[in-house]
C-alpha cells in the first residue's frame, strides 16, 4: 500500500516472484470511469472507490483462498479501505511502502504509459492515512535490497521457481472463479512426468 508512485507493483511482483506467490494489480479493477477521471486528472472520491474495493476484495479472496500466498498492489490510503479489505475471508496484512514527496514524484514523472499523473500526488498524500499495524519500508534502497528486508519481516522465505504452467492455473482460477484443483493436480502430474523423461 502507499500513494502512487511509491513502487507497490516492483516490489508486489519481486515479493510474488520470490516466493512462488501470486500478484495481483490493483489497478486493473478500477472501473474504467475511475480511470477517466484519474487520467483526467480528477482525484477520486470514496464513493468512486467503493466499486473497485469490493472487485478487489473479491478477487483477493479468489486468488489467495486457493493456497499459495498472493501479494496485491493497492493504494489502500484509508483506514476505511483497509478495514474492508481485511474483511475478506482470507488473512490480510498489509506493507506500507513511504518515502519522500520528491522522489515519489520524480519516479512519478519518469513512467511511461500509467493513467496517474504526477499532478495528482497532492491530493493522494492529503488523502493518506498512515496505518499504525503495517510493515512498514523506506522506498530509497533498490527494489532487491527493499524485496530482501521485506521477506524478512514478514518471516517469508525465497522459494525456488515455480514452472510457468502454473502460471497458467492461476490465471485460470482468476477469470473462472472456480476452482480447478484438478487441473491443477493434472499439470502437476505432467510436470513431474516430463522431468523423469
Amino acid at each position: 500500500m502507499g500513494v502512487s508512485g511509491c513502487g507497490k507493483t516492483t516490489i508486489g511482483r519481486a515479493l510474488a516472484k520470490a516466493v512462488n506467490g501470486c500478484f495481483i494489480e490493483g489497478d486493473d479493477f478500477h472501473p474504467s470511469a475511475n480511470v477517466k477521471k484519474m487520467r483526467d486528472g480528477i482525484p477520486l472520491q470514496d464513493t468512486d472507490r467503493r466499486e473497485w474495493l469490493i472487485r478487489l476484495r473479491e478477487a483477493i479472496e479468489r486468488r489467495c483462498a486457493r493456497g499459495p500466498v498472493c501479494f496485491v498492489a493497492c493504494s489502500a490510503l484509508k483506514k476505511a479501505y483497509r478495514d474492508f479489505l481485511r474483511r475478506a475471508k482470507v488473512e490480510v496484512r498489509f506493507v506500507f511502502l513511504t518515502g519522500p514527496p520528491e522522489l515519489i514524484r520524480q519516479r512519478m514523472e519518469g513512467r511511461k504509459g500509467h493513467f496517474m499523473p504526477p499532478a495528482l500526488l497532492r491530493s493522494q498524500i492529503a488523502t493518506l492515512e498512515p496505518p499504525r499495524d503495517a510493515v512498514v519500508a523506506d522506498i530509497a534502497p533498490s527494489p532487491e535490497e527493499i524485496t530482501r528486508l521485506l521477506l524478512a519481516k514478514l518471516g517469508l522465505t525465497r522459494q525456488t521457481e515455480r514452472h510457468p504452467m502454473k502460471d497458467h492455473v492461476y490465471k485460470l482460477i482468476e477469470l473462472t472463479g472456480t476452482s480447478t484443483k484438478s487441473i491443477e493436480d493434472a499439470i502437476n502430474n505432467a510436470i513431474k512426468r516430463g522431468a523423469r523423461r
